[in-house]
């Protein structure tokens, strides 16, 4: 068996490889499909950002038109005609666009806040522009406006990601008339990136215009796109006739101003408590134009303040939850620094190799213990500073960036009242550096990636706790061909950490790898370790178009550690990814759109135990009504896990069955829904079932309300509770694996509201009630290593007896696992768990003049615990309002200064 699966290992991956071969062979460079060529010319006359387009100087312009449709009927003519001017001079380039709609009273104009998306709730026409002024028919730059004047700015990277978290500083005109609506554009040249060029030399870069008709779902484009297509800045035009176009100097500093006042619990005993703490801040952003096209962007001193709050969760796994970054300096230009991102559909485990939220994480020292009464600790790692070079120089993409979190320290208080402050995290360096560059005219693409974290830990608190050093280095690439219809991606790297023995011990004992396994083959602990590497590679080969399908191999050694500065959950292992399906955009009696796909994955780890086999299906529908559905299924088939026990022998997994389903209606009507279900159930008995429904409605313009309740109930789940080492367990390698049989209900009642003033004025608010409640009954032992095997305590297996406190509750049990006295009893706290908590805060956004901001927000949190484990909707959200809350009230200035 194990010679059998490392041929399909091998087979696999010459299959991956070798089908491109004969596609390369039949390729012979760019395509040959013809290219529209739109005309700027050079502005005579001032224009006025009015939406109206009457200057002279628009006449003088060359119109170019004929937009065909993305979608509903894709490739056929637009219904309604579109017309597009385009003016330039040594400072900006000025777009108009003239949208005739014969029914001017149906344009459809919300309001939203600045890159507001119909998943925000607006529903508007939009217009896209769209320059790729590297021409480099991989990345671009997106203009987009509604037409009330609400703006959307897009970076595109990679002939297709989108990083909506980039801001530029642009204007825009829009009218609406008796003949359709305008906007009118003045796009800076400092906000675009291209080089130097020659006196007298003609610039020609890429182009696109779509437009977005919301009451027919509708896209029209200037340079024809449809969604099956491969690619997108691939398929723009050309904008040309840009004569004598300097690269502009430019430069931008946004210095801030901020005050905090927190007002929270406490005990009036602890001497750290103010009921109201307020503090001040002070920094600044600043950006610089390197010549070339790079942008070189610090901060000194930055304050996040105004970011929405993390979700609640409830983790009961051995791994760290993951949430996503939310803050504006690590956001904008973050898809650069995106290493080992391969093209395909299917994929088994997942990793971040450049996660931003480890700069300035929360303090990895806990400080507490008998002889501690007080603590007052930071909740994050300040950032002293941070730098970013960032953009794309010829055929070569970089991206650079160096950041520093200062020590930060807890105030104690001993229980004989001794003060005195300790580090509990230590001053450290965070670098990444990413280089890409371009070939065959960005049909392919090799970079590299090198990354590092150094903590000063030297003989401090942190030299037995934090790893010093953690490096990793990697190469990646994608090759297209036939206009991205097939592509070929794939990467390797590898990593290393280094520390003292007690680090890299618990490194190796982490549930990443599980080192500490007593039936372990492949990789086995080593006590006396300073440093730990491993490595990890995929490689994948992808069909678009209306037949789609990928393969992907991977591979992940137990030795890869990420979590400096990426993340990563498990490694170890081996896959296999297939999936394949069929989609259609052409609309039909019933249908607009739909898709339909099965995959399947298999995994193995490095002692050659199959880990996950598993087999899905799914299909998505778009009705002609806009009202839309899917369904899907899948079986997982019983498997060994090397992670049930938590660092104990191999175990099996049940096989199991799953279902899902969904619907939603038309997103166009002012009031609308979305639901969803899903099911599992496995051989052992274990059911989960799970809900969502969203409410979203527009009671007006500028106001969009939406209110998405979920729930899950697991019924029998079998959790890992605690492991006990006793010499009279020879059949588990001297240890007591304690599982029970776990009841858990969760709800939550996520909720928005957001109201738009205008386009520069708006009020975000976002509330998150949620309650959790788990209840374990049925302690049980794990009984043999590679089996699914349990023994009741009480009824199969020893005996079991609660322990109360004073008042008659359960704090927790006893259990003499053998009842005969010979093995030694022990104690399980009772783990029942009943959460609470409310996170909200609300946001007023004022943006004074272009660039430039004032914020002023509130944050609300609550949060109740107690250990019942019963599950009451009502009771159980109404007592979240009894709780004492923490308030937070943030006022942030920022002044934009630029040229």
């Amino acid at each position: 068996m194990r010679f059998s699966r490392s041929a399909l290992h091998r087979g696999a991956a010459i299959a991956a490889l070798a089908l491109p071969a004969a596609l390369v062979a039949q390729q012979s460079g760019p395509s040959a499909t013809p290219v529209r060529v739109a005309h700027a010319a050079r502005r005579t006359s001032e224009i006025h950002l009015d939406g109206r387009l009457d200057e002279p100087a628009w006449s003088k312009a060359e119109v170019t038109g004929d937009f065909t449709q993305s979608y509903p009927a894709q490739g056929k003519p637009a219904p309604d005609r579109t017309e597009v001017r385009v003016l330039y001079d040594d400072a900006a380039i000025y777009v108009g666009i003239r949208m005739f709609d014969p029914h001017p009273d149906s344009i459809a104009a919300e309001l939203g806040r600045r890159d507001a998306t119909a998943a925000n709730g607006i529903y508007t026409d939009w217009v896209h522009l769209i320059i790729d002024s590297y021409h480099d028919r991989r990345t671009s730059f997106r203009f987009s406006a509604n037409p009330v004047g609400v703006k959307k700015d897009v970076y595109t990277s990679n002939d297709g990601p989108e990083d909506i978290n980039w801001d530029a500083i642009w204007e825009v005109g829009t009218a609406i008339d008796s003949q359709g609506w305008v906007a009118e554009y003045r796009i800076p040249l400092s906000q675009l990136r291209y080089g130097k060029s020659a006196a007298g030399q003609e610039r020609v870069w890429g182009f696109q215009v779509q437009r977005d008709i919301a009451r027919r779902n509708e896209r029209d484009t200037w340079s024809p796109w449809t969604p099956q297509m491969g690619g997108f800045v691939s398929r723009f035009g050309d904008l040309a006739g840009l004569v004598d176009v300097a690269v502009p100097q430019r430069i931008e500093v946004t210095p801030y101003v901020s005050e905090r006042a927190t007002r929270e619990p406490g005990e009036k005993a602890n001497p750290f408590f103010h009921e109201t703490a307020s503090q001040a801040n002070a920094g600044v952003d600043l950006k610089y134009g390197v010549p070339g096209g790079l942008t070189l962007s610090a901060t000194v001193n930055p304050d996040f303040g105004q970011v929405e709050v993390d979700p609640a969760v409830v983790n009961l796994s051995a791994y760290e939850s993951f949430f996503p970054e939310k803050r504006p300096f690590f956001l904008e230009g973050s898809d650069i620094f995106n290493f080992g991102q391969v093209v395909r559909q299917n994929d088994y485990g997942s990793q971040n190799f450049f996660y931003s939220r480890r700069v300035g994480r929360q303090p990895q020292r806990f400080v507490g213990g008998p002889t501690v009464a007080y603590v007052d600790a930071p909740e994050q790692a300040r950032i002293a500073g941070a730098v970013k070079l960032s953009g794309k120089t010829g055929p070569w993409t970089v991206g650079l960036l160096d950041a520093v979190t200062r020590v930060q320290e807890a105030s104690v208080q001993s229980v004989t009242g001794q003060r005195y402050d300790t580090p509990v995290e230590p001053l450290t360096n965070y670098l990444a550096g990413r280089v890409r560059r371009d070939f065959n005219s960005g049909a392919t693409t090799i970079g590299a990636i090198l990354q590092g974290t150094h903590r000063d830990a030297g003989d401090t608190v942190f030299v037995n706790l934090l790893r010093h050093r953690a490096l990793f280095g990697g190469v990646d690439f994608e090759h297209d061909m036939q206009q991205r219809k097939y592509i070929l991606s794939g990467f390797l790297g590898a990593s290393r950490v280094d520390g003292s023995i007690p680090t890299i011990t618990a490194t190796e004992r982490s549930s990443a790898r599980y080192y500490q396994r007593p039936d372990a083959k492949s990789s086995r602990f080593n006590p006396a370790l300073t440093s730990l590497q491993g490595h990890i590679g995929e490689v994948a080969f992808q069909l678009n178009g209306t037949n789609f399908a990928s393969i992907a191999v991977k591979e992940s050694s137990p030795g890869l550690e990420l979590n400096d500065m990426g993340f990563q959950s498990r490694t170890d292992y081996r896959s296999l990814s297939l999936l394949g399906g069929r989609q259609s955009f052409e609309q039909s009696k019933h249908l607009r759109n739909w898709s339909a796909y099965a995959y399947t994955n298999q995994a193995w780890n490095f002692d050659d135990d199959l880990i996950f086999n598993a087999v899905a299906f799914g299909s998505n529908f778009t009705f002609n009504n806009l009202w839309n559905a899917g369904v899907g299924g899948g079986f997982n088939a019983s498997t060994f896990s090397d992670r049930l026990l938590r660092g104990g022998p191999l175990a099996k997994t049940p096989s199991s069955v799953n279902a899902n389903v969904y619907a939603g209606t038309d997103s166009r009507k002012r009031l609308f829904y979305n639901a969803g279900a899903n099911w599992q159930r496995d051989d052992y008995g274990s059911t989960s079932v799970g809900g969502n429904v969203s409410v979203d409605a527009r009671p007006s313009s500028n106001v969009h309300i939406s209110f998405g309740p979920n729930m899950s109930v697991d019924d029998g789940a079998v959790q890992y509770v605690q492991a006990v080492t006793d010499a009279n367990a020879t059949n588990t390698y001297g240890r007591r694996y304690v599982f029970a049989d776990l009841q858990q209900t969760t709800l939550g009642l996520d909720t928005r509201i957001d109201v738009t003033l205008s386009p520069t004025l708006s009020l975000q608010m976002y509330a998150q009630p949620f309650v959790a409640a788990g209840r374990y009954t049925g302690y049980m032992e794990f009984q043999q290593p590679g089996t699914y095997r349990f023994a009741k305590y009480g009824s199969q297996q020893g005996t079991i007896a609660p322990l109360t406190d004073t008042k008659g509750a359960v704090v927790g049990y006893s259990v003499d696992p053998d009842g005969a006295g010979s093995s030694p009893s022990f104690g399980i706290q009772n783990p029942n768990f009943n959460v609470r908590s409310l996170r909200g805060n609300a946001v007023v956004r004022w943006e004074y003049r272009p660039g430039s901001a004032l914020f002023f927000v509130w944050q609300q949190q609550r949060s109740g615990f107690d250990p019942s484990g019963e599950f009451d909707a009502g009771s159980n959200v109404g007592d979240i309002f009894h709780t004492i809350p923490t308030n937070v009230f943030l006022v942030k200035a920022t002044y934009w200064m630029g040229r």
